[in-house]
């Protein structure tokens, strides 16, 4: 059955993806060009096309891109999906719920997707699509399925006040949409929609807050858009720092914890086995499920806050037993010996390999991955996967689950590990900006580092940038860790990711970008405008004592 999520009428030429794709990092949010770099529509605008993918994938914030490529009136006509999606779904739902501008979501049977990725060009009401002379029909998701507690329905009738209301419709529209019986609660939640994607993020957030909304549960937040307390030091135009500060600012008057991290979970008193949550930030997401062994689904930005205000989400995907199974085994023949390099490359690649569904690693038994490197591992496998988790056979609490019956195997050899290695090494070998901390430094990495460089300075011609949360600013402050990062010339800065990092704390005139992040490898040149190399630890620390990259692979992966 073929379902219309996101009701209006559009029409448009149709743009088929064979991948899905993540809006924020993969789209200009002014334009609607597709500017991931390692996606086949590279190059391609969305704007005004009937796009139909699989389902996206990537970052929560894609949402927010959405919201303000509909807003401003880049988007594209309507979106088809043939698996569960939500970010973008949420992103259209939002579109319409607070400001008017609705643009249809279709969540197509496997037989309709393939008709309407065949056609040149469709027509879309409420009630079918017309494309390629075939008529599908579009069913409306029933309200009547859907089993709300007396305490959720008297919220949906405004007993908690406007913005309750508005976020229990939003979660109880999404629970219709993921095919959800009824509501869980959660314990504790992590805002996304904090990162300054666009103008509609902080058009959202300061409407919920002139509401009146206060998060009901304990709620942390993302990294920002700025180092709060140091941007106009940093030289950030006010016209990008003052409303990127009002953004978090907005967060906060609703109640949420203003640590500004991307890695939640290296907070004290990180979410524990089997407790419910509800997280946004697609690497926290993956690291809570599949390390923590807690229970979130991947809630898109703006879901991340309805929940926080109700404290209730919808139960369905990985809150269920059954859903958290292996629908993919990758067997892994692990090179002899290996650096810490091949925990992001094997992460992207298992994303790449399962890209809709969780997968069970196997072969990795007899490694002893450090929290750092299952982080690294996460980070790049939820930049091009939709899932939100994986089990690691050995490491992972939950990896001895057994695998769903209809499972399949893919393998991966030391030669698939090297196209990942020339894949993020295209840029040229004169670098002139060492990026680390996508995700954020742990205090752990800080350390690292600080040894790495051996009381040397780094090239004078060749930056290097360290992105952390607060709480690990303090803990590197207090036993002595920036001091000698900083003597070594690297530059520390707290609240913002690499993902939302702008110029003029961005050097500007950087050409080449070195980073051991495969996250930041895979959405670096999109974001950046720059070619990026990748590397371990120990390779990112010779660029920035040389200013020049390894020119060949690393001996283990030859």
């Amino acid at each position: 059955m073929s379902l219309i999520v996101v009701a209006a009428q559009a029409e448009g030429p149709v743009l088929f993806s064979p991948e899905g794709l993540s809006f924020w990092g993969g789209v200009d949010p002014a334009t609607g060009m597709v500017i991931d770099a390692h996606h086949p529509l590279h190059g391609q605008s969305l704007a005004g096309k009937v796009v139909l993918m699989p389902t996206s994938r990537g970052s929560c914030t894609g949402s927010g891109v959405l919201l303000e490529l509909i807003l401003n009136g880049h988007a594209p006509a309507a979106l088809a999906f043939r698996e569960a999606e939500d970010i973008l779904t949420l992103g259209a739902m939002i579109a319409g719920r607070m400001f008017a501008r609705p643009l249809p979501v279709l969540h197509l049977g496997a037989a309709d997707y393939d008709a309407l990725a065949a056609a040149p060009f469709a027509r879309i009401t409420a009630a079918q699509v017309e494309a390629g002379g075939r008529l599908i029909p579009l069913a409306r998701l029933d309200p009547a399925t859907l089993d709300l507690s007396p305490a959720d329905r008297a919220m949906l009738d405004g007993a908690e006040g406007e913005a309750a209301a508005l976020a229990m419709d939003v979660i109880a529209t999404m629970a219709l949409a993921q095919g959800a019986e009824r509501l869980t609660d959660i314990t504790r939640a992590h805002i996304d929609g904090c990162i300054y994607a666009s103008p509609a993020n902080l058009t959202f957030a300061e409407a919920m807050a002139d509401m009146g909304a206060a998060v009901r549960v304990p709620t942390t937040m993302n990294a920002i858009s700025v180092d709060y307390a140091g941007w106009r030091r940093q030289g950030v135009p006010e016209a990008f720092g003052a409303p990127a500060a009002r953004l978090a600012d907005a967060y906060v008057r609703m109640g949420a914890r203003p640590t500004y991290t991307c890695a939640p979970y290296t907070l004290d008193g990180p979410p524990t086995a089997g407790e419910p949550i509800a997280w946004a930030e697609s690497n926290a997401v993956v690291y809570a499920n599949a390390v923590l062994g807690a229970r979130t689904v991947k809630h898109p930005d703006f879901l991340d806050l309805c929940i926080a205000l109700t404290g209730r989400a919808p139960l369905s995907g990985v809150y269920l037993d059954a859903e958290r199974a292996a629908r993919r085994v990758i067997a892994v023949t692990l090179p002899a010996r290996h650096d810490d390099a091949l925990w992001p490359m094997l992460g992207w690649l298992a994303g790449r390999l399962s890209p809709d569904r969780i997968p069970l690693i196997e072969g990795l038994e007899a490694t002893a991955p450090s929290a750092d490197d299952l982080k690294a591992f996460c980070a790049a496998f939820a930049t091009t996967s939709a899932a939100p988790m994986l089990h690691i056979a050995g490491i992972t609490p939950e990896a001895a689950r057994p695998a769903a019956p209809e499972a399949d195997r893919v393998s991966v050899t030391g030669a698939d590990l090297a196209a990942v290695w020339h894949g993020f090494n295209a840029g040229d070998d004169a670098i002139d900006l060492v990026a680390f901390g996508s995700p954020h430094f742990s205090h752990a990495e800080c350390r690292a580092l600080a040894e790495a460089l051996a009381g040397r300075t780094r090239h004078p011609d060749t930056a290097a940038i360290v992105t952390l949360g607060c709480h690990a600013l303090a803990a590197v402050r207090a036993d002595g860790t920036l001091a000698v990062l900083e003597g070594a010339g690297v530059t520390v800065v707290p609240d913002l990711c690499w993902c939302s990092i702008s110029e003029p704390v961005f050097p500007p005139k950087t050409r080449t970008v070195m980073t051991n992040s495969g996250k930041y490898a895979h959405y670096g040149p999109g974001l950046s405008g720059r070619a990026v190399r990748f590397g371990s630890l120990a390779d990112c620390v010779a660029a920035a004592l040389t200013g020049r990259a390894p020119a060949t692979p690393p001996d283990w992966l030859t």
